[in-house]
């Protein structure tokens, strides 16, 4: 026998009287000896073992000792049942057969208590025993409360339809359930051993029953409903009671309407729900409903979720927990509550806040962050970086200590109360269930616990202007500045003190945003969090070495008028200063991201965090975060998809160009990242459009009957795509290619023939890639490289493709199919177009030809598209002489013209390695590759930091690349134009 059941002295004689009773009263039962209880139970421990257990639970729990001595039959039904196991789904089926079966109300409400209280005693020892870890024991708790009230709601509602007939819809015409909405520790299914259920009423639809006798209206009906529901939990009898009900969480209170139909409930959390309201429907779920009512529970949930969860990142509720943390810390000082382990400090409630915090603020766009128990939010929230690391497993342990604190406190005596005992017996009691020899060491523990849960729940909560030590005095100097009105000469003072250029001009601006359209219609909630940011923002401006501040203002003031009506942006920036410094930071460096931020404020949630924000992540987990982002929705969801691949694309461009203008990342890296995030994206695109196809036409038949459950098609990238070399703001040159037998059709009701099917999958794909939604494009798309250009069909046949680039391509076609390149679909059939573009460019061709159609090619292009014939102090990067495209048209040249003699030179897509690869053949020398490499890259780096200056690639001045233009201008004489080349 363990040591674990022995019992201090004082708690042993508790111990012994409460055996002594209930010896007595198992043996009025016909049972001799408690032991014998558990003969041939194959779970059960030895006979001694069991009566240790026996004595250790009678001492642990009043309530527990007081129950088996009025009712000993629970101890002989669960020592030969169900004691020494967990609660299974069997057990609570058999529990909503005998509810069922009472046969009048009086009979039904006693065999509740009775149930429950078994119930009870048999959580209770499996909890304190340990037998149960804390998670199970408050999952079982729920699952019990979910079987009792659905058994007692559905008891009662077939009682009222015999007496009033079925509630019906007026505009459906249908019967209407009710769903019993479950709130806070019931919702989550984190119920305590002694706790009361939060419950709300709410059915669809007004209309009224079809009794033949007497009617009412539906209203009516679920209000008798509920009130019977409530009737047999609540009410305590000879028998105690089976829950405490508390309504107070419905719409308006006590003094609202104890039944809701959803109109109802949308109009009053559209137009009056409060913040401490949202906090509570975070743990809301459909618990019980009757007739059909699971489907209506669900829209339920989809319909208040609007409330619930924002879909941007919502700082704003930051604020509102300080007020609602501080208002509760008033009444637990007020009333003494010091020793509250849910209320007081470094309680059970602080855990929860912190929880429920980045619930709020990043649910609408995480749902993952959804989900309702605290123990597996914890380490999610750790994983994903919103808790430091290490702090989401101590929280966990710290709830889960407390929890089990709150659980020892309350089957005591089956009170609802997280109260520390005073008496020194109870203390010794409570220090016994959680394990420590005495009230002393058990109490240490506790402190250390909460200590650790209010440190981190302050951090959570803090200030932070204190937290990033910004002065009360320097946000007085800024607000003085903001608010000019009456006080220009002080502005003028404080900004030509801190050095701003044009200081005029700074205030000037100022008053222009002001005066705006849309800082003039803001509530005045949101112009008072205008008035909290401005201030700091100035002072983040002046804090910046990366730009001169006026100018630093100047770019960021289209972002503050895009976010003027949509404050709460406003407000995650005043309560993450680190945000606002990469906000100045990015828009000091970027014309282009400023423009991206204004255009795309939700893209703001990506600067909290700057470790990611300068560390793109690669293309699996690209991917990955893709997967979880779409995850929540259908496949049906056409624009819910491609609202989520516009913010996907916009937000790690964002990361890419935040770490190409600081410096992070390197011009190579940067179209990499570029290239991995529109090769996702396709991919995606493909099986988000495949799917919407055959659920319309069903899946492409084979000759042999079968079907092709996957597209059997590829998408071949093409110029910067294809050559791994995209920039910001890049469009995609694509090719579809498929390999499909266009004699069969689809096996869908909707049939087609499999070329109809297949053009119009590429259709679903380009509307999807280009359709200009509020968020955006995600990329422009260039079909012209296709077989006969715009003439030519949408997708081909890889059969059609290799025909074409061997009969009827023109010299510049097989320069495009240098850069060709598979980048999503079918993985056998991008192994097959390889060989085609291999073979297309291992054609054996006349030099001298060839060579004259590349020339005569890039005369058009230099003639169209060049600056120096216009202006001879201009350079276009891409188009002059000596420019980029020259070299491309190098590179290209020497694939076509060597590759039959080389076939290395048809492994890369990318410039920079076929350039290598001619070099390692013997085709370059190695000065001559260094020299285009360099130059090329010096174009490119150039060329993106133009880009992202909103600035044209087109630079002024004679010596502007002087050495590199005129290196490949030589070399292009040397290779082109020189009549020895062979």
């Amino acid at each position: 026998m363990t040591d674990r059941w022995n019992l201090p002295a004082p708690l042993a004689d508790t111990a012994d009287k409460w055996l002594k009773a209930l010896q007595q009263a198992l043996a009025d039962e016909g049972v001799g000896d408690p032991a014998a209880l558990v003969d041939e139970v194959p779970e059960a421990p030895a006979a001694d073992e069991f009566l240790a257990q026996l004595r250790y639970v009678l001492a642990a729990s009043e309530f527990v000792a007081k129950t088996l001595s009025v009712n000993p039959a629970h101890l002989v039904t669960l020592a030969r049942d169900s004691l020494f196991r967990a609660q299974t789904p069997r057990d609570l089926q058999a529990l909503t057969e005998q509810l069922a079966a009472c046969p009048d109300q009086p009979a039904l409400d006693r065999a509740l208590r009775l149930e429950r209280n078994r119930a009870m005693v048999r959580i209770i020892w499996r909890d304190f025993t340990r037998a149960t870890s804390m998670v199970e024991t408050t999952a079982e708790l729920s699952a019990l409360a979910d079987t009792i009230i659905n058994a007692t709601l559905n008891w009662h509602y077939a009682a009222l339809i015999k007496r009033f007939g079925e509630p019906v819809g007026h505009a459906s015409g249908l019967v209407q359930p009710l769903v019993v909405l479950g709130m806070g520790k019931l919702g989550a299914c984190e119920l305590n051993v002694s706790s009361d259920i939060d419950l709300i009423f709410v059915y669809p639809e007004a209309g009224e029953t079809n009794g033949e006798r007497k009617t009412l209206s539906n209203q009516e009906f679920f209000v008798r409903l509920g009130q019977k529901l409530i009737q047999s939990l609540d009410t305590n009898s000879a028998d105690g009671f089976v829950f405490r009900v508390d309504m107070r969480l419905r719409p308006h209170g006590q003094s609202g309407a104890l039944v809701q139909n959803f109109d109802a409930m949308e109009r009053y959390y559209q137009s009056q729900g409060r913040d401490w309201e949202r906090y509570a429907m975070i743990k809301a779920r459909p618990v019980a409903w009757v007739t059909g009512g699971e489907a209506a529970g669900d829209d339920l949930m989809q319909l208040l979720a609007p409330f619930t969860y924002r879909q941007y990142v919502d700082f704003g509720v930051i604020d509102s927990l300080r007020s609602m943390k501080g208002l509760i810390n008033r009444q637990v000082q007020r009333k003494g509550m010091d020793l509250d382990v849910k209320l007081g400090v470094g309680g059970i409630r602080e855990v929860e806040f912190v929880v429920q915090l980045f619930q709020l603020i990043r649910g609408g766009r995480e749902t993952a962050l959804r989900e309702r128990q605290v123990c597996k939010l914890l380490p999610l929230l750790e994983q994903q970086k919103y808790l430091p690391e290490g702090s989401g497993a101590e929280l966990l342990e710290a709830y889960i200590f407390l929890r089990n604190t709150e659980h020892a406190i309350q089957g005591y005596q089956d009170r609802q109360t997280q109260s520390l005992p005073i008496d020194e017996l109870d203390c010794l009691r409570l220090a016994m269930v959680m394990g420590y020899p005495d009230w002393a060491t058990f109490l240490a523990a506790l402190e250390t616990r909460r200590t650790l849960v209010d440190r981190e729940f302050q951090q959570v909560i803090a200030d932070p202007d204190a937290e990033h030590e910004v002065a009360a005095e320097a946000l007085d100097a800024w607000f003085s500045v903001w608010e000019v009105a009456d006080s220009d000469a002080q502005a003028l003072e404080v900004l030509t003190e801190a050095n701003w250029v044009n200081a005029e001009r700074v205030l000037a601006l100022l008053e222009d945003l002001r005066q705006s359209r849309p800082v003039l219609s803001m509530q005045a909630s949101s112009r008072t969090r205008l008035d909290m940011f401005m201030p700091r923002l100035l002072h983040a401006l002046d804090q910046a070495p990366e730009i001169e501040a006026s100018e630093g203002l100047k770019r960021v003031l289209p972002f503050i008028q895009a976010v003027a009506r949509r404050s709460a942006y406003l407000v995650l920036l005043v309560e993450n200063p680190t945000a606002m410094q990469q906000l100045v930071r990015l828009s000091a460096a970027s014309p282009w991201i400023a423009d991206q931020l204004a255009n795309h404020p939700i893209l703001l949630d990506e600067l909290l965090t700057p470790e990611s924000l300068y560390a793109p992540p690669g293309k699996d987990e690209l991917r990955d975060e893709l997967r979880r982002e779409v995850l929540r929705m259908g496949w049906d969801d056409l624009e819910g998809h491609m609202e989520s691949l516009r913010y996907f694309r916009s937000a790690h461009a964002l990361r890419v160009a935040a770490s190409e203008v600081t410096g992070a990342l390197p011009l190579m890296k940067v179209s990499d990242y570029l290239t991995y995030i529109a090769e996702v994206i396709l991919e995606h695109v493909l099986a988000l459009a495949w799917e919407n196809m055959v659920a319309r036409n069903g899946y492409p038949r084979r000759q042999d009957g079968s079907v092709e459950r996957e597209p059997n098609l590829i998408i071949v990238g093409y110029g910067k795509l294809g050559g791994i070399e995209l920039g910001h703001g890049s469009d995609l040159d694509l090719v579809f290619i498929h390999d499909i037998d266009t004699q069969c059709s689809t096996d869908g009701e909707k049939s087609v023939d499999n070329q109809t099917f297949y053009t119009r999958l590429c259709q679903r794909m380009i509307h999807i890639i280009t359709t200009q939604m509020a968020s955006g494009q995600l990329y422009e798309v260039d079909m012209r490289l296709r077989p006969s250009g715009n003439s030519g069909m949408l997708v081909a046949s890889l059969a059609a493709y290799q025909k074409y680039q061997s009969t009827e391509a023109w010299t510049w076609e097989h320069q495009a199919a240098v850069r060709a390149r598979p980048v999503a679909g079918d993985q056998l059939l991008a192994e097959r177009f390889e060989k085609v573009r291999e073979a297309t460019l291992r054609q054996k061709r006349d030099t001298a030809a060839l060579r004259h159609d590349v020339i005569e090619m890039r005369e058009k292009m230099r003639a169209h598209l060049g600056q120096a014939d216009k202006n001879s102090q201009l350079f276009h990067l891409k188009q002059d002489a000596g420019g980029i495209v020259d070299i491309e048209f190098m590179v290209q040249y020497g694939v076509l013209a060597w590759a039959q003699k080389a076939p290395a030179l048809t492994q890369y897509t990318d410039n920079i390695r076929i350039l290598e690869t001619l070099e390692q053949v013997g085709l370059m020398t190695a000065e001559t590759v260094a020299q285009l490499i360099a130059a090329y890259k010096a174009y490119r780096s150039t060329g993106h930091r133009l880009a992202l200056q909103r600035q044209e690639a087109v630079l002024q001045g004679e010596d502007v690349f002087t050495t590199e233009r005129q290196q490949v201008n030589e070399l292009w004489q040397q290779l082109m134009l020189s009549p020895d080349q062979t």
